[in-house]
């Protein structure tokens, strides 16, 4: 069980860092936010509330109290990652591998979360 709550703390750790980047790029580097979202095809206006709700989706994963809001967050942030991937793959930018690397991750923390009752 031990070993499970530590991979379970690795792996969320290295989820929470790829977020944290994700969501610094849109308040720190807006510009370039703006430009790739415009080629999206997606509002500009999103990106700081989407910067925001990544912030409070990783605040709400490393809580311990709420377990139902917990699963909401990890919901958030697989219909998220899910749509990233697409959308970099739809347009061909060859840039969907951070997705499918924050997919894994999530899924991962998802799956030991559970298993050490964490969630």
């Amino acid at each position: 069980m031990k070993t499970q709550k530590i991979i379970y703390y690795v792996l969320t750790g290295l989820f929470t860092a790829l977020m944290l980047f994700s969501a610094s790029m849109y308040f720190f580097k807006n510009a370039d936010m703006v430009k790739g979202f415009t080629s999206f095809g997606y509002p500009t206006y999103i990106i700081y509330p989407l910067g925001i709700a990544k912030i409070l989706g990783l605040i709400t994963i490393w809580q311990t109290k709420y377990k139902t809001i917990k699963e909401w967050a990890y919901a958030g942030f697989f219909f998220n990652v899910v749509l990233a991937f697409f959308a970099h793959y739809m347009i061909g930018d060859g840039e969907q591998t951070g997705a499918i690397i924050a997919l894994v991750l999530l899924l991962s923390s998802y799956y030991f979360g559970k298993k050490t009752g964490n969630i």
